[in-house]
């Protein structure tokens, strides 16, 4: 079924249905294929479809220009951004891909193994998780970092990608197709949801038995749904509400230069700070520098009455700007008590992403990191570094913000789970 038959038909739900159920069963079938690949084979495939998205990104370009015209009045400034891709970020989706293919086989690996006193030899092994379901909103690049890191870790996947990056989402997937193809590989271990009809995100969600995780990757409100509504284990990525807290013990030209690339790098990131807080003993020295850096690259500051004092040409912040994942040129800024009143914000506002602390003090340091309940948690670092490119993942398909693991960057080694291999000599229960 073509893509625009399916786009005409996607009023039926007996037809979406029927589309689905197939994209399902081929889904089960490449993945049992997938499990037995050898390390070369998928590294072979991942190679090959990074060179295909080299070789392709004129197509590429072209495809996310029609997105782009098409979101044109209907997305705002931040969700363009997170859709754009221009020759340097084709270049870094296919380093990506080059990256996963060079990491370690995360499928086989022993994990553990002993013996036991009745000569039963136990080990616990690494196998995929069978088929991935994404749901993922406006990013095209993560058609192909979920594609990778699905295929380097055995697992086929299911991609829905955003309505808003349809032809570039597209785009990335024939790479990846031509990656498949060239090392022998199921087409089907990688497929893309091929209709922007919004019953099929409710569809996969309830394709217990077809679809082993589903991993949701967007803004609260499909976080949400998914969570409410899948009967399927859910690998959760809350909103990143991240801080940055400058300490009493902060090299003011560290924390400067921390602060504003941990805000303005790339605003619409979710490792973007979104929350600055400041000791009250070095309000009065450390902060005017801080938010002329930020003012002067175009950020807007909303403050307590304590930053206000400091800085009058501040926004006074609400309730509301404590709790807010602006992805924007806004920063929300307080002043604490110290580092206890820093890490007591953090654990009633944050949402258990990422948070930072600017400080030479070691045990004040050792102390944030140890109290702060945020699955990445930074000393003297920009919280932009919450990217698993930047862990040395290759890739990343979210951060998970769960008590559960996975927590944390969600790469290769994270889309496995295990099996215990038992092998014996004849023993018997008593």
């Amino acid at each position: 079924m073509t893509v625009e038959t399916v786009e005409r038909t996607a009023a039926g739900e007996a037809d979406l249905a029927a589309t689905m159920a197939e994209i399902g069963r081929r889904a089960r079938a490449a993945a049992a294929d997938l499990a037995l690949a050898s390390a070369a084979a998928k590294q072979a495939a991942l190679a090959a479809a990074a060179q295909a998205v080299r070789a392709r990104s004129a197509d590429i370009l072209a495809a996310n220009a029609r997105d782009l015209a098409a979101a044109q009045g209907a997305l705002g400034a931040a969700l363009r951004e997170r859709l754009a891709l221009d020759e340097k970020r084709v270049a870094a989706i296919a380093r990506g891909l080059d990256e996963v293919a060079a990491l370690p086989d995360p499928v086989g690996r022993v994990l553990a193994e002993w013996t036991r006193p009745n000569g039963l030899s136990i080990a616990r092994v690494a196998v995929p998780l069978g088929v991935i379901g994404i749901i993922y909103e406006s990013r095209p690049n993560v058609t192909a970092d979920a594609g990778g890191l699905a295929l380097k870790s055995g697992n086929a996947a299911i991609l829905r990608g955003g309505s808003e990056s349809f032809h570039s989402s597209r785009a990335l997937a024939a790479a990846l197709h031509d990656g498949l193809a060239a090392a022998g590989l199921p087409r089907d271990a990688i497929q893309l949801v091929p209709t922007r009809a919004r019953a099929a995100v409710g569809m996969m969600l309830t394709m217990h038995g077809v679809i082993d995780i589903i991993v949701p990757r967007g803004g609260p409100s499909l976080i949400e749904r998914v969570q409410r509504e899948s009967r399927i284990p859910v690998i959760a990525h809350r909103e990143g509400i991240c801080h940055t807290y400058v300490d009493r013990a902060a090299d003011l030209e560290k924390a400067r230069r921390i602060v504003l690339n941990a805000k303005m790098r790339r605003v619409s990131v979710c490792g973007a700070t979104e929350t600055l807080l400041v000791d009250r003993a070095i309000a009065k020295t450390h902060l005017p520098a801080i938010l002329a850096d930020l003012r002067a690259a175009g950020c807007e500051i909303r403050g307590d009455p304590e930053t206000l004092a400091v800085d009058p040409a501040a926004i006074p912040a609400g309730e509301a700007d404590w709790r807010s994942e602006y992805l924007d040129a806004i920063l929300a800024v307080r002043v604490v008590d110290g580092v206890a009143g820093a890490i007591a914000h953090i654990a009633r506002w944050g949402s258990h992403h990422t948070d930072a602390i600017v400080t030479e003090d070691e045990a004040t340091a050792e102390r944030f990191l140890r109290e702060v309940d945020s699955a990445i948690v930074l000393v003297n670092a920009s919280t932009q570094f919450a990217d698993g490119g930047e862990f040395g993942m290759g890739a990343e398909i979210g951060i998970s913000t769960q008590r559960l693991p996975p927590r944390g960057p969600v790469g290769a080694e994270q889309l496995v789970t295990y099996k215990y291999l038992v092998r014996g000599n004849g023993q018997v229960r008593p």
